[in-house]
């Protein structure tokens, strides 16, 4: 009597991760930035929401943010859908003072999409696009309370350099939030203009 063939379990396939640069959407990309955003802001993780919003008012909030000319919006996909996203905010022309620096806002990712890497990867993709905008520093704020986004920003190689003891309101309490930023390239003691 002869053995069956021994069989081996399939490897699970790994996911696949992309960031890129949104310019516009298609329906079911607002729909899926839409579901994340709603399911990051329940589990804490917004971005300065506490209570999801009505979904007309994250379609509007989001279709607007690609008219603002200082921002640019990332967002992450993992296995094709969105499943977060990032902006790299530019200084406003009247602030020639700090035209060296950009800021990095409102990341996010849905609870279901953690631990695959795809926040690493956005804050790796805003750095290189503030390098190749000629940004020398960037900067970032956090809420307390946003643990797993501390832990990647410091383990990015971004420095705490301050904290606000009254920064916001979630579930009734006042949280601190951390300052934080990152030199991206020497700073140059001379003006430097950068890409606009």
């Amino acid at each position: 009597m002869s053995e069956a063939p021994r069989t081996r379990a399939a490897k699970p396939r790994p996911a696949v991760l992309t960031v890129e640069r949104a310019t516009e959407f298609t329906v079911d990309d607002l729909n899926a930035l839409c579901e994340a955003t709603a399911a990051a802001i329940l589990e804490g993780g917004g971005f300065g929401w506490v209570n999801a919003p009505e979904r007309q008012v994250l379609e509007r909030y989001f279709r607007g943010l690609l008219l603002v000319p200082e921002r640019e919006l990332f967002i992450g996909r993992l296995d094709g859908v969105i499943v977060g996203s990032v902006q790299l905010a530019r200084p406003p022309r009247n602030n020639e003072a700090q035209s060296f620096a950009a800021n990095m806002m409102h990341l996010f990712i849905a609870p279901f999409a953690r631990g695959h890497g795809v926040g690493r990867m956005m804050v790796q993709r805003v750095e290189d696009g503030a390098r190749a905008l000629g940004y020398q520093v960037l900067n970032l704020d956090v809420r307390e309370t946003q643990t797993a986004a501390i832990r990647m920003y410091e383990s990015l190689a971004y420095t705490r350099w301050g904290e606000h003891p009254a920064y916001a309101r979630v579930s009734g309490q006042i949280v601190r939030g951390f300052y934080y930023y990152k030199q991206l390239r020497p700073l140059a003691s001379k003006r430097e203009t950068h890409k606009s």
